[in-house]
């Protein structure tokens, strides 16, 4: 990928300034998050956040899968739809959208410009900070009807939780960022449910008793309705291929007739919603019910979105990355799956799309992760690991992992860098093995990078 001297400069000056993502160690990074910073820079610029309806995400995983279908079926309604992620996985630019197009680099560029008076202005700004201030005036500068924001890192003091939404949603939470977010569940789940707002709708995805409670009950000191997915809205897998799944979802109030539509195995004249979505493994399911759900109480609360318009918002959604096939023979999926949660997901899908398929596993994290846990899923379902680094500065060392590995009777190679472990991997896998990726966005990316460049014309 060729960088333009003026957008590396720009992104120079964004990274000059605390970037908690790049640090060895997050754990006096929390002491260092509030909101001051974020509502003294957005009121510089003229309060860009309040001019267009939010949809606002927080989770431990599938937030960004759940905000990307909310955010494509929006599109399909006719919005202009803003959509703030991160982190991104090519381009820094992928962070800020609308309508699934990234901000160009010149436009970046342009806006870093401008808004260096005003950042100026606040001291200790952050590089997180600056970006989401960017995304959101980008949004207004364009006229964005209606915006999905995904929350960074937890959700009570993340910079994106100056928003007024129109629905707050938090989707499955398990443990990560202990240092920052705590080490139990009800802690974590304490964090992200602070971005629920007095009065404002709050959507659940299912969770573990512990999260649940904890998210009830801020919901119901501040007045917020809930609707938990899973109870309120309940859903089901239908079918699934390498080329896409399709579920049923429906309120609860239909539930007798869906009773009857399973128990005639299909042949009933009614049938509840049908979705289909090319975003593969049941967690996907999980998260396109939340989104679903999510898009039910926006309409309530206003917002004109159809089901044909969910339909086909969800069908078309893009989201690389996640379980996503590279190439079918021999299979390769790089994955984003970075705690021992999305592992246990991972593994399911592996055992779903490829059932009794032996697997090399090319594996890299950043040093804070809980690898042993995410081995612990993954590799009872794994033939050969081939450890590899990012280039990111938090990367575990590839000796390291192969150790790990050892200790769970796993075959393990150290192979740097990326592009050597892919080459590595294409060369032992023959005609008998699938190829998975995980343990880190960053080597996600790395992976999906490099095959784009050098192997994606061959097929």
């Amino acid at each position: 990928m060729v960088i333009e001297p003026e957008y590396q400069e720009a992104l120079n000056y964004l990274y000059s300034y605390v970037d908690y993502s790049l640090t060895r160690s997050m754990r006096n990074a929390a002491k260092n998050f509030n909101l001051d910073r974020v509502y003294r820079l957005l009121r510089l610029l003229g309060d860009p956040h309040l001019k267009y309806k939010v949809i606002h995400v927080a989770g431990t995983k599938g937030k960004g899968s759940t905000s990307a279908m909310m955010a494509s079926a929006l599109q399909a309604a006719g919005y202009k739809v803003g959509f703030y992620t991160s982190p991104h996985l090519s381009d820094y630019c992928e962070r800020i959208q609308i309508n699934g197009v990234s901000i160009s680099h010149n436009r970046l560029v342009q806006m870093v410009e401008e808004i260096k008076p005003a950042v100026e202005q606040v001291e200790k700004i952050t590089t997180f900070e600056i970006t989401t201030a960017l995304g959101f005036w980008y949004f207004a500068q364009e006229d964005a009807d209606a915006a999905v924001i995904e929350v960074g890192l937890g959700g009570r003091l993340d910079a994106t939780n100056v928003v007024s939404p129109l629905v707050s949603v938090i989707t499955s939470l398990s443990l990560d960022h202990v240092d920052v977010l705590g080490d139990t569940l009800a802690k974590i789940a304490f964090e992200k449910a602070g971005i629920i707002k007095q009065g404002h709708p709050i959507v659940l995805s299912p969770q573990r008793e512990e999260a649940l409670l904890v998210v009830e009950r801020i919901a119901k000191e501040r007045n917020a309705p809930l609707s938990l997915v899973g109870r309120d809205y309940l859903f089901a897998p239908w079918s699934h291929t390498l080329n896409g799944q399709s579920m049923l979802v429906w309120p609860k109030e239909d539930q007798p007739m869906v009773t009857a539509f399973i128990e005639s195995g299909g042949r009933e004249n009614w049938e509840p919603l049908r979705l289909t979505i090319p975003l593969l493994g049941h967690h996907q399911v999980e998260n396109a019910a939340t989104a679903y759900t999510s898009l039910q109480v926006a309409r309530s609360e206003g917002l004109a979105i159809s089901e044909a318009d969910i339909i086909k918002g969800f069908a078309n959604v893009n989201w690389p990355g996640r379980f996503e096939v590279l190439r079918r023979s021999p299979l390769f999926v790089v994955d984003s799956a970075h705690n021992r949660n999305s592992a246990l997901k991972l593994r399911q899908a592996i055992n779903d799309y490829l059932p009794g398929q032996p697997v090399i596993l090319i594996f890299g994290a950043s040093e804070d992760k809980d690898v042993e846990g995410m081995f612990a899923e993954l590799l009872p379902r794994v033939r050969m690991v081939i450890a590899t680094e990012s280039r990111h500065p938090r990367a575990m060392g590839a000796d390291r992992l192969v150790e790990l590995a050892h200790r769970y009777g796993c075959p393990a190679k150290k192979v740097l860098p990326a592009e050597d472990a892919v080459e590595y991997a294409l060369n032992k896998a023959g005609d008998e093995f699938a190829i998975v990726t995980a343990g880190s966005l960053f080597v996600a990316a790395a992976v999906r990078d490099i095959w784009q460049e050098n192997y994606a014309k061959q097929n």
